[in-house]
């Protein structure tokens, strides 16, 4: 074998292991930024599954608590305007993570149906009979659990998201993730006020 010819295949062979080690680094972390991507989109389902559920007890709750307190209009309009409001942006695809401002909205919304059930919940004080009631007693606890599931739900949002936007902002990776298009996504805030202990006693 002439010496051209070695040279000419080591050559051949530097250059192929260098194509396929760029392959590879791209190919592995495209399929983890995919991985990621689906495991914070599975995630997001998980949180509008426990928030679909709150929406759901909404109308069984309002209408047990008016059997009793028929006057507290204001209060009952309030629920209904903000479930109305957070029902309608309830259905939204996971596109949302990908616009920081609809995802604002709908944290918004979730926030200020939270606010109306408290409300709501604190005016069953007033009513000891409301309190005895088995319907509301089992509503309240399912209620109670809802909003349980969606801090838990929402923290481990957080963690996956944590978890992909970390990886997509170290380099050399952020070069394969802006040219793939995958941006940061957002993560769940603590409510306005969150620091302060609640005052409102069920």
């Amino acid at each position: 074998m002439s010496k051209g010819l070695k040279t000419v295949l080591i050559i051949a062979a530097v250059l192929l292991v260098l194509v396929f080690s760029v392959y590879r680094f791209f190919a592995g972390n495209y399929n983890s930024m995919v991985q990621l991507d689906e495991s914070v989109k599975g995630q997001w389902g998980q949180v509008q599954n426990v928030y679909q559920r709150r929406l759901d007890l909404i109308p069984n709750l309002v209408a047990t608590v008016k059997g009793y307190a028929s006057h507290e209009q204001s209060v009952f309009a309030q629920v209904t305007e903000a479930r109305s409001r957070a029902g309608g942006v309830m259905n939204i695809s996971d596109e949302v993570l990908n616009d920081p401002e609809a995802f604002s909205r709908f944290q918004q919304a979730q926030s200020e149906l939270g606010g109306a059930l408290q409300r709501l919940l604190m005016i069953t004080e007033n009513y000891p009979d409301l309190k005895a009631n088995t319907n509301f007693l089992a509503l309240q606890d399912q209620l109670e659990g809802t909003e349980n599931r969606i801090t838990v739900e929402r923290k481990r949002y957080n963690d996956v998201v944590q978890n992909y936007n970390i990886f997509i902002k170290q380099f050399p990776r952020i070069f394969i993730a802006n040219m793939y298009g995958f941006r940061e996504k957002p993560y769940f805030a603590a409510d306005a006020g969150a620091e302060r202990a609640p005052t409102v006693e069920f």
